[in-house]
């Protein structure tokens, strides 16, 4: 079973690849889901809060100085960089809020998974991931506000406790069991993550589903702004590496934090606050980061 949970998790990238094309031709079958996508997106969070383990950060908080890079180079390259795209292309308003708001996310969870799979840090990895996690309540609003507020009026505080709610406290619930179940709780651990990409392809799925009629206008345009958002982030994220003189699986871990954000959470956050199509490029963004991160991953086993 251990075996099949892990397959299932690996293969994150072609299900949520299937289950958007099942979506675009199906979406009555998933525009129901829609109530529920807050819930999934906490329950997702719940199950990267058990699987973090103490001795994952130990090791790396004894070099705080590679965690502030990480942090630094999460929040300045992706936002900026998203909001330079929108401006080079004269995007429409909604979908340049979009692209903003995807870049003002923090690490998907999946790099932890792309970055095992590259021989990366995964230590590193998951400090990041998880640090730029419990400090996006404050950050992704923040930048949001900074870099969107032309475009629409941007209520800080209400994606402030909605971000607290749907990923941080159910974080910290995951984790507090784990360390209260401990040993016991073993036999099921590879359980959560199968849980947590079950329910970020429900999220991108249900996107694709309310975004149908939008996917058909769907410009080139807008597919080069996200994919070009997605692979300058791996490019910039490893050159900060090398300059800092980072080791080889350092510099692979920044490139994959900074170019694959939590576009999940941008997705609901857009939803919630913006509108159906500005979640678009932030449901294209899951699609063809998992897709490029996993090329470059299998491109950096072989080396």
């Amino acid at each position: 079973m251990s075996r099949i949970l892990d397959l299932y998790t690996k293969l994150f990238g072609f299900w949520v690849i299937l289950f958007a094309i099942l979506a675009y031709f199906f979406p009555q079958y998933f525009i129901p889901l829609k109530p529920g996508m807050d819930w999934f997106f906490t329950l997702t969070m719940f199950g990267m809060g058990m699987v973090l383990e103490p001795k994952d950060f130990k090791n790396t908080f004894k070099f705080p100085g590679i965690i502030l890079l990480g942090m630094v180079a999460q929040y300045t390259i992706m936002p900026f960089l998203g909001f330079s795209l929108t401006k080079i292309f004269h995007l429409p308003s909604q979908i340049a809020l979009g692209v903003i708001l995807t870049g003002c996310a923090p690490g998907a969870m999946s790099s932890n998974i792309i970055s095992y799979l590259a021989h990366a840090d995964v230590a590193y990895s998951v400090c990041l991931t998880a640090l730029s996690t419990l400090i996006s309540p404050f950050a992704t609003p923040s930048l949001t506000y900074l870099l969107a507020q032309f475009i629409l009026k941007i209520d800080f505080w209400k994606m402030f406790f909605n971000i607290l709610l749907m990923v941080v406290i159910p974080l910290f619930v995951g984790f507090g069991m784990k360390n209260i179940l401990k040993e016991r709780i073993n036999p099921f651990i590879k359980i959560f993550p199968a849980i947590s990409v079950t329910f970020i392809i429900f999220i991108c799925s249900l996107v694709v589903a309310l975004n149908q009629r939008y996917i058909n206008s769907l410009t080139y345009l807008i597919v080069l702004t996200v994919l070009l958002h997605n692979i300058l982030g791996y490019f910039l994220g490893y050159a900060v590496g090398k300059v800092s003189k980072l080791s080889l699986p350092r510099r692979r871990t920044l490139s994959i934090e900074v170019g694959m954000q939590n576009a999940g959470l941008g997705v609901v956050l857009a939803i919630k606050h913006f509108g159906e199509r500005s979640a678009l490029p932030a449901a294209v963004f899951v699609i063809l980061s998992v897709f490029t991160a996993s090329l470059l991953a299998s491109y950096w086993q072989r080396k």
